[in-house]
């Protein structure tokens, strides 16, 4: 149903956490979500205090080892294989695991961010993630902790006695800079350029597909609402409801990585 439904016009695609559950990395509301117990960073909390962020980093030092060692799956890489035979124009992708990238789609654009590489506030220099998993380690000799649960953003779920000693590191190049993942926290807006860029893909697309995002955010939300307004058809594939349903052409609430390897078959990708 869904290769017919993107036979002969290229998709843009909008994915979500859902598609990366198969990668061993949970979603937020999904089959494999579950309730936080820990509230999302703040943008305004990270840079105003400084208490705030030796927990961010605590947590996400223990969290960034799921993240770092997950692969592309099956379904990540049927969509690489979309891109390439021009069933798919373009990938916008919520998450922020580079999994997308890692699997070979070209021009992937990671709305939120990526959690491999690190800007500092001060400079703007970037840099990779890896590098400063390296430096945590060498200014927290002995630290080691374990997680109740990760998030999909890479924040694990720490006892808060483990974060309160945990030492935070400044920027290699400024030697002040605050570091800060170079994702889009809660209370910090995407950057226009990149929004623009996402219209962009959605306007000149023929069909959008959405996959593994309950559009519960307005960031992920705006672009379906474009597509409906311009007349776009829409194709969701979600396991759970979303809230685009009452605007899609087409709702399918089926495993990921299964259908679109499928659909990749039947498009001859």
């Amino acid at each position: 149903m869904l290769a017919r439904f993107l036979s002969g016009r290229p998709a843009a695609v909008l994915s979500g956490a859902g598609l990366s559950t198969e990668s061993g990395i949970p979603d937020y509301r999904g089959v494999t979500g579950r309730q936080r117990r820990t509230t999302p960073m703040t943008y305004q909390e990270f840079t105003g205090d400084e208490a705030s962020r030796r927990r961010y980093w605590a947590r996400s030092h223990v969290g960034w080892q799921a993240i770092a060692h997950a692969r592309p799956n099956t379904g990540h890489h049927a969509v690489t294989r979309l891109v390439r035979a021009g069933a798919v124009s373009g990938v916008i992708t919520q998450n922020v695991d580079g999994l997308h990238t890692a699997a070979g789609a070209p021009a992937t654009i990671d709305l939120h961010g990526r959690l491999d590489r690190v800007i500092c506030l001060g400079c703007g220099d970037l840099s990779a993630r890896t590098r400063l998993d390296d430096r945590l380690d060498a200014a927290n000799p002995g630290f080691r902790a374990s997680a109740a649960a990760i998030n999909a953003d890479g924040d694990a779920d720490l006892a808060p006695d483990r974060a309160a000693d945990f030492r935070t590191v400044p920027c290699e190049v400024c030697g002040t800079g605050m570091l800060k993942p170079d994702v889009v926290f809660f209370g910090e807006n995407v950057p226009p350029e990149r929004v623009h860029r996402c219209y962009e893909l959605v306007d000149a697309a023929s069909v959008l597909l959405v996959l593994g995002s309950s559009l519960t955010v307005m960031s992920g939300l705006r672009f379906v609402r474009r597509a409906a307004r311009a007349g776009t058809p829409i194709a969701l594939v979600n396991q759970g409801p979303t809230r685009g349903d009452a605007l899609a052409a087409l709702r399918l609430d089926l495993p990921l990585g299964p259908t679109l390897s499928a659909v990749a078959e039947a498009l001859g990708a």
